[in-house]
């Protein structure tokens, strides 16, 4: 406070005989410091965004996005270096669309038997712990679906594995099947990285790389180890 508007209030007290009772507000409006309010500003800009504001729970979104990214980018992944590794050994373009194709269906129901088991096993785990503590039978709410998880994820790796299918299973030029499958597995992959780097929160270009990188990976042991495999057993079935 500023002494001399201080010594003011006082006199005025003084002279009045009474004792002035100064309002609340006026009292932190002059006793206010001058870094206050970029403080005050600082602590509502860190305080955590509720999501009824319109904020965004990240971590609502964890569960499913997991499943959704990691399916698609594993019917990418498999069915591609599938119908590369057998074009490594095999120049046809009839073994390579049904190697696709049996990728395909092959993956997504393992996926989805897979994410059934998992599910229903994390499913009687907190049906067994709601017993515990109480609960009444048959309330179902809140419990994670089998069914639910194992149709999203044989889906969500069919439509991954699908582009690899499509792209590169009816081009008749040997050279052409490969660079085609390559070069749209590779927008697929980075397409699924961006994608789950913005719904989860992250960086985009980062999580595109991660996943690009991974899946080059995938398809270029696929291809050398089956071209190796060829070569060191003198295998030719290009007429199969």
């Amino acid at each position: 406070m500023d002494p001399q508007l201080s010594s003011h209030v006082h006199a005025a007290a003084a002279k009045a005989g009474a004792d002035v009772v100064l309002p609340p507000a006026a009292v932190v409006i002059l006793d206010v410091e001058a870094g206050a309010p970029a403080a005050a500003a600082a602590a509502v800009a860190a305080a955590p965004a509720d999501p009824s504001d319109g904020g965004v729970d990240y971590m609502a979104r964890a569960q499913w996005l997991r499943a959704a990214v990691l399916g698609a980018n594993d019917g990418l992944v498999s069915v591609a270096s599938l119908m590369i590794g057998v074009g490594a050994v095999n120049a046809t373009q009839k073994a390579m669309l049904v190697s696709g194709m049996a990728g395909l269906v092959a993956g997504a129901c393992s996926m989805a038997i897979g994410e059934f088991v998992s599910v229903y096993a994390q499913y009687d785990i907190e049906v067994s712990q709601r017993k515990r503590d109480g609960g009444a039978d048959g309330d179902d709410e809140g419990l994670p679906s089998p069914t639910q998880a194992a149709l999203a994820s044989a889906l969500a790796f069919a439509f991954g594995a699908i582009l690899p299918l499509l792209s590169g299973g009816f081009v008749p030029l040997w050279w052409a099947r490969i660079v085609a499958v390559s070069a749209a597995s590779s927008v697929g992959l980075a397409s699924f990285g961006a994608v789950g780097g913005y719904l989860g929160g992250s960086n985009m270009v980062r999580s595109g790389l991660r996943v690009l990188l991974g899946g080059w990976f995938a398809m270029l042991v696929s291809f050398g180890i089956l071209r190796l495999f060829k070569a060191a057993f003198n295998i030719d079935i290009s007429s199969a």
